[in-house]
C-alpha cells in the first residue's frame, strides 16, 4: 500500500565494513526516505489505509521523534490535516541518549 508513495531505499555493501565484521554486511540506507526515518512507512500506511470520511477530522499523533514526523509526512501527502503532539522538553532517557 505504500508503494507508490515512498521511494525503494538502497542497499549497499562497503568492503571497509566486511572487513571490520568479518562478513558480508548490507546496509539498508532508510535515511533516504523523505523524513530520514524508517517510520515514515508506518505514518504513510495508516494514513492511506483511512477511508475518504476520516480526511476532513485530520489526524493526531503524539510523539518524541520519527512517528510524529511520519504522520505529518503522510497528512501533508494525503492532504488531511494533522495535529502532532510533541512534549515541551524531551523524556529523560531521549536526553541520556542525545548527550552522547
Amino acid at each position: 500500500m505504500i508503494g507508490p508513495y515512498l521511494p525503494s531505499t538502497p542497499l549497499r555493501r562497503y568492503p571497509l565494513l566486511d572487513e571490520l565484521v568479518g562478513t558480508a554486511t548490507f546496509v539498508k540506507h532508510e535515511n533516504h526516505l523523505p523524513t530520514g526515518a524508517f517510520k515514515v512507512r508506518g505514518g504513510v500506511n495508516l494514513i492511506a489505509q483511512l477511508s475518504p470520511e476520516w480526511h476532513g477530522a485530520g489526524v493526531a499523533a503524539a510523539s518524541t521523534g520519527n512517528h510524529g514526523q511520519s504522520v505529518a509526512y503522510a497528512a501533508q501527502l494525503f492532504t488531511i490535516p494533522a495535529t502532532i503532539f510533541v512534549p515541551r522538553t524531551p523524556t529523560r532517557s531521549r536526553w541520556h541518549r542525545c548527550a552522547r
